[in-house]
């Protein structure tokens, strides 16, 4: 393994803190919505799957960053595990997730901002949103890390703060009539849309727990990275319990066809409550979330793009110089497919959230699978490894097949095909090039 990482400062439970900030987010406070329309109650069944995947594929992520603590993480993981082919591939579809994400953040967090401001077109907030996150990545890794520690606070106590609130409605304690609770007693009730809604619905609630890549690109900075499973033991437990309980109480509230694409299950649920302010408040904290893992996936791209030119798989000048605090040129990449995703606001503004969801959280798992598959090559499992990354891999290829059988999500998983092809021919484009450096290196 190359570029073996220094043990760094981080303790066990700040990267907990720090995985939190990054996965709670749109993809939880708005793209549950679309999950719920597609799933009804069996939503939460998917939640549960969703939280058992992600915690299989971080638990292989952890054991290759305590075996191997490197810089690149999964893609330096992948190089060793199959060659330059793998790393090169493994990084540019990491990166071309994580520009999803962002584009698809934008969007949601201008979605929300719109709740006070109608008038104003998306792509103004998505503007603005993306110049400030930008300008948190500019002042460093310590200036993000606190960001998304004190953001990972609020979040968390937003979702508390609806749990309470939901149990005071249910209970009648709250100014207005007793809501009639929608408690599915039949089967058909749990799966209105039998089989086929929980397959559908999956690949939506596997991008509320995106976020993982980001812990394994810190992990390096652990002051001891075989504390890395704790960490993400931790995250996902949490987050699991907190998503099922908040959503769970959110649809006991309403009927199932109240939801919808455009707005939050909780301003959805507690709206017939009158609660301004309370709403008001949870507006802000869905767009203090939404930035939250905006600049995420910023920090993510730049820093990733940085090792990736140092391995080569990126051009040289993208590079971070050694006292800079990011890599300028790797930022004015990022800053180019920020502007296309805005002007794709401007030109989509009802159909792109949904689409560019779907298209990310594909990227997302094709990413998850190459750690998968790098964990079975370099760590060597037994029969219970084994056992882990089969089952994860199942549940990725379940949620990803869903995408098929669905006319909304259908788009997504087609410029997924899309984003894999252009990447698989410019992998071709580059064998030439490694084989000709293996000769050089063969020749000295």
């Amino acid at each position: 393994m190359k570029r073996q990482a220094k043990k760094g400062d981080l303790k066990w439970w700040q990267l907990s803190m720090i995985g939190v900030g990054c996965t709670i987010g749109t993809g939880f406070f708005l793209g549950s919505s679309i999950a719920i329309k597609k799933s009804g109650f069996s939503v939460l069944a998917a939640f549960l799957l969703a939280a058992l995947g992600t915690f299989l594929v971080f638990q292989q992520l952890a054991k290759l960053t305590a075996d191997h603590p490197v810089e690149g993480s999964f893609c330096s993981y992948a190089r060793e595990a199959f060659g330059n082919w793998a790393g090169f591939s493994n990084g540019w579809v990491y990166w071309s997730s994580e520009m999803l994400i962002i584009g698809s953040q934008l969007t949601a967090i201008s979605l929300f901002t719109r709740h006070w401001f109608n008038e104003i077109p998306l792509w103004v907030f998505a503007s603005i949103y993306a110049i400030l996150g930008l300008i948190v990545i500019f002042t460093g890794r310590s200036s993000f890390e606190k960001t998304e520690n004190i953001l990972a606070v609020l979040k968390t106590a937003a979702i508390l703060m609806f749990i309470i609130i939901a149990v005071l409605a249910l209970c009648g304690l709250l100014p207005g009539k007793t809501p009639e609770v929608q408690f599915p007693d039949r089967v058909h009730e749990l799966f209105p849309f039998s089989f086929m809604g929980l397959w559908t619905g999956l690949i939506y609630t596997f991008y509320a727990y995106g976020g993982i890549e980001v812990m394994g690109l810190m992990a390096i900075h652990l002051k001891d990275p075989k504390d890395s499973s704790k960490s993400g033991s931790l995250m996902l437990i949490t987050l699991a319990v907190v998503y099922v309980v908040s959503i769970g109480l959110a649809m006991l509230l309403v009927p199932r066809g109240t939801f919808t694409e455009q707005n939050s299950p909780f301003i959805t649920s507690l709206k017939d409550f009158h609660l301004d302010l309370i709403m008001d408040i949870f507006n802000g904290i869905f767009i203090i979330a939404g930035f939250s893992t905006l600049t995420a996936s910023l920090f993510a791209v730049t820093t990733l793009m940085g090792t990736m030119a140092k391995n080569g798989d990126a051009p040289a000048c993208f590079a971070k110089k050694e006292k800079a605090k990011v890599s300028w040129p790797a930022l004015g990449l990022t800053v180019l497919v920020l502007a296309a995703s805005i002007v794709l606001s401007l030109i989509l503004p009802k159909q792109l959230y949904e689409h560019m969801t779907t298209a990310a959280s594909l990227m997302l798992l094709y990413n998850w699978m190459f750690i998968l598959l790098s964990s079975k090559k370099l760590t060597k499992p037994k029969m219970k490894g084994n056992v882990q990354i089969v089952t994860a891999l199942v549940l990725i290829l379940f949620a990803v097949s869903g995408t098929l059988f669905e006319k909304n999500s259908r788009p997504g998983f087609f410029v997924s095909l899309l984003f894999l092809a252009v990447i698989a021919a410019v992998t071709m484009l580059m064998k030439k090039k490694w084989a000709d450096q293996e000769e050089k290196n063969g020749q000295t």
